[in-house]
């Protein structure tokens, strides 16, 4: 799988990202000397965490004939100890549907097992970037 990217021909800063056949764009916000006109990197890596955590659910609940009508989710980032390596996301999760006790909390267990989830807690990512 490869994503391509190149400048956007509109903003200072503004990427078009090619994933499949979908287009995402990324920007920066006025203050760093974009337009804000779409998500930045860092929204774009936490909406993966909000998006795998979602989908990992729905398909459970699926499998599994639980009564989950949709999720909402919110997070929360705090980059004040970025730079020393510490990148803190704060989830919530709101399951909607008629849910037992048991069936929560089990969709609580499921929700910290999305692959996102794993790739940001526990793998080590390897990049290795070459400039043409």
């Amino acid at each position: 799988m490869t994503i391509h990217l190149q400048k956007s021909d509109a903003g200072t800063f503004r990427q078009t990202i090619c994933v499949h056949q979908h287009t995402l764009f990324s920007d920066v916000a006025g203050m760093l000397g974009g337009e804000d006109s779409a998500p930045d990197p860092h929204d774009l890596y936490d909406a993966s965490l909000a998006a795998c955590k979602a989908i990992t659910l729905l398909m459970y609940t699926k499998r599994k004939q639980i009564p989950l009508v949709s999720v909402d989710l919110n997070i929360d980032r705090n980059t004040s100890a970025e730079s020393k390596g510490i990148y803190v996301l704060n989830v919530s999760v709101n399951l909607n549907g008629e849910l037992t006790t048991e069936q929560r909390q089990r969709l609580s267990e499921i929700a910290e097992k999305c692959p996102i989830h794993k790739l940001m807690t526990a793998a080590t990512t390897e990049v290795n970037s070459r400039v043409c």
